[in-house]
């Protein structure tokens, strides 16, 4: 099957050729770097960092661009109420940003551009758009001219006579009420920091500009996809692809992929991430918070169980759902590395022999089907569902072969290279890269001592046919987290 993905532009699928045959370059907008980021903020570079890591599978040379927009009015006033400079809070908020990023296993990214380390590409845009009589100048500021370009609106679906802001004429600065602003002019007020120098007098970059002049510095003037979250749909992405052609006359992104936008659900909200009630409950889950209670694996997770251009509904329940499908996969791997004294991680391939027909067989059917999700658009919920379907396959086998109480060698190491198959299919989009990590502290020790006399009280009870006593032991346990897995060489027990 040939790789076919989304467009908005075009609204439809249609088969994947990038402007240079085996190169592709994305760009996807960072954030505003003014508050800490929120689970909305993890949303594209964890979807933009598996299509990355697929499509380098599939033997693409991938450049990734995500840029740092530090320099905008949210910055300015955020900084002046904290009393800091913009720079400060740019750095602070960025730190914490790529600290997420790391935990997040979001490695992919090749350049991560600052909108203030790129103010000569702006203004060269800029003077390229007012030459061309498409911008215009008005008291310092540079607005562009919705009306020259004729195919405004082409992303959006909207006509310039829909565009916002109509009825706020007041300053009569601009010719139409959709003009947007490429250069703002300095406010005396404003910190020295972010005036700089330009043909139409000091002041700085509007937002839209920033992105058009750093994707096309990195990416060439015409490249393959461009990446976000569906609320930049407009105005953001529609100003950038006009300020874009316009200046060069050539096409933007080929591609436009937007995401769908994260929806908290809570007894209270139920919005989605552009509506203001839901922005600020979004701050109050930022990302260190959330990260600080579940694993980044978790987080990715479950941003990737859902279609990208699927809205995703975050709330707790929604994580323990995720939690426990991870659970499925983590119990697997740690019964095949104790049937088989192997870790399923250490040699983890595509190609990994299965010498035990019948699974050999559910490996090729499962893991063909996996590469067909991804290959329909980067489906990566059809990508999980089949992961899902080979982990059962595998337990069968197990179950079949009588593993647990012998079997054969080559059985065993059927199971765990089919094991290993499933996680070299997973890291194609950035799961289980490593073996899951057990949180150490200064009782475990104590704890493992205290869950090993009750599994010898329990063992003593069951021995005197006192069962209603094994069950409450059991059930105990199981309410208060930790289950119990009675197997032919023992008890064992795991915190879940």
């Amino acid at each position: 099957m040939n790789l076919v993905v989304y467009n908005t532009l075009t609204r439809e699928k249609a088969p994947f050729e990038p402007v240079a045959p085996g190169k592709v370059g994305i760009y996807l907008c960072g954030p505003t770097v003014y508050k800490p980021s929120h689970i909305g903020h993890a949303v594209g570079p964890i979807i933009f960092d598996a299509i990355k890591r697929y499509l380098v599978y599939r033997g693409y040379a991938v450049t990734w661009v995500v840029n740092i927009t530090d320099v905008d009015d949210k910055l300015i006033d955020e900084a002046a109420r904290q009393n800091v400079t913009t720079a400060q809070l740019a750095e602070r908020v960025t730190r914490d940003y790529l600290a997420a990023m790391a935990t997040l296993r979001v490695d992919g990214i090749d350049v991560m551009p600052k909108a203030s380390e790129h103010i000569g590409d702006i203004i060269g845009m800029v003077e390229r758009l007012v030459e061309r009589d498409i911008a215009y100048v008005s008291g310092g500021d540079v607005y562009f001219d919705v009306t020259k370009d004729p195919g405004y609106g082409k992303l959006s679906n909207r006509r310039i006579d829909q565009q916002e802001g109509q009825r706020d004429l007041l300053s009569g600065e601009k010719r139409n009420a959709g003009d947007f602003a490429l250069w703002k002019a300095a406010k005396p007020e404003e910190p020295a920091e972010v005036k700089f120098d330009s043909p139409w007098g000091p002041g700085r970059p509007g937002w839209h500009i920033e992105c058009s002049a750093m994707s096309m510095r990195y990416l060439g003037e015409t490249f393959d996809i461009h990446g976000g979250g569906m609320d930049l749909i407009f105005p953001h992405h529609e100003n950038e692809t006009a300020q874009s052609e316009c200046a060069t006359g050539k096409p933007f992104s080929r591609i436009w992929m937007h995401h769908g936008l994260t929806k908290v659900n809570t007894k209270k909200i139920s919005k989605s991430d552009a509506d203001p009630e839901m922005q600020a409950a979004l701050m109050r889950m930022t990302l260190h918070n959330l990260l600080e209670q579940y694993p980044g694996e978790l987080i990715r997770f479950f941003v990737l169980s859902t279609h990208y251009r699927r809205p995703i509904e975050y709330s707790e329940a929604e994580i323990e759902s995720k939690r426990k499908g991870l659970v499925t996969f983590y119990r697997l791997f740690e019964r095949v590395e104790r049937l088989t004294g192997s870790s399923p991680y250490a040699g983890a391939a595509l190609d990994a022999p299965v010498s035990a027909e019948v699974v050999a067989k559910a490996c090729a059917e499962q893991l063909s089907q996996f590469t067909q999700a991804m290959d329909d658009d980067f489906n990566t919920a059809g990508a999980i569902a089949t992961l899902f379907d080979l982990a059962g396959s595998i337990n069968r086998f197990i179950e079949q072969e009588k593993l647990e109480t012998g079997g054969s060698d080559a059985a065993k190491k059927g199971a765990l290279n089919a094991t290993r198959r499933l996680i070299a299919a997973a890291r194609l989009i950035g799961i289980f890269l490593e073996p899951q990590e057990r949180k150490a502290g200064a009782n475990d020790g104590l704890t493992d001592r205290v869950m090993q006399v009750l599994i010898d009280v329990r063992q003593h009870v069951r021995k005197n046919k006192d069962f209603t006593t094994a069950d409450l032991i059991r059930d105990r346990l199981k309410a208060a987290g930790i289950t119990l897995e009675d197997r032919p060489d023992g008890t064992a027990w795991r915190a879940e």
